[in-house]
């Protein structure tokens, strides 16, 4: 766990890090979290997806458990290819859609999974789409998924308000992430360069030091910012 901040609280859901498919340990994180939700099946969605596998926050749920199910969003047609092709390891449970996904009209993610027969509640939402993010999230309103995953852009410190424009690829910092998600009925319960987010009416079930859920820059991993 080399990529995790020396300075990161030791309380934290950090110390569960482990990849199977994810790059800084989401895999292991998003199993303790599910563990104490009791979440033992369900729906993810995750786009950008690009093949479906590599450096996947959902895949090795997929993999490793076939009361799972998972939306694949990928625009890029090559990588489209390649998700189409992991996906049919996985029939029935892997849905490829290729879609760059947009905050608003035909091609939002609500838009999107309007055409699926997925629950409004559903287990997991993973964004990464390097630019809208934030915008993307904000518009997504007709489902209220367990847990959201996000990335930011990590090299802003934590006190930064700063929201990626239209187009841009900077990403969204901390700060601005971190109240989108209290608008929208979700804490913060960890942070790795993705930010994790569960509603509140399921954070108690977590267990995690009140302390830190009051301060969630404690959660910061401070790995992004040059020293």
């Amino acid at each position: 766990m080399d990529y995790l901040s020396n300075t990161i609280d030791k309380r934290c859901l950090n110390s569960f890090a482990k990849n199977y498919q994810s790059q800084f340990g989401e895999d292991g994180i998003i199993e303790e979290i599910f563990k104490r939700l009791g979440i033992t099946k369900g729906w993810t969605v995750e786009f950008g997806a690009m093949d479906g596998g590599r450096l996947s926050n959902t895949y090795h749920l997929i993999e490793q458990n076939d009361r799972f199910r998972g939306v694949f969003i990928e625009g890029d047609s090559v990588w489209f290819d390649e998700l189409n092709h992991i996906c049919s390891r996985y029939p029935k449970r892997m849905i490829p859609v290729c879609k760059y996904v947009q905050p608003t009209g035909v091609d939002s993610l609500q838009y999107i999974l309007s055409d699926i027969v997925i629950p409004k509640e559903f287990e997991l939402l993973s964004i990464d789409v390097d630019g809208m993010d934030y915008q993307i999230w904000a518009g997504f309103k007709d489902y209220s998924p367990k847990v959201v995953i996000i990335e930011i852009n990590s090299s802003f410190l934590p006190d930064v308000y700063y929201i990626n424009g239209f187009g841009g690829t900077s990403g969204t910092s901390f700060r601005s992430m971190l109240e989108l998600g209290k608008s929208k009925g979700y804490t913060l319960v960890c942070h790795t360069g993705n930010m994790f987010f569960v509603r509140n009416d399921l954070v108690e079930k977590l267990g995690m030091d009140r302390e830190l859920l009051d301060n969630p820059s404690m959660m910061f991993n401070d790995f992004w910012i040059q020293k």
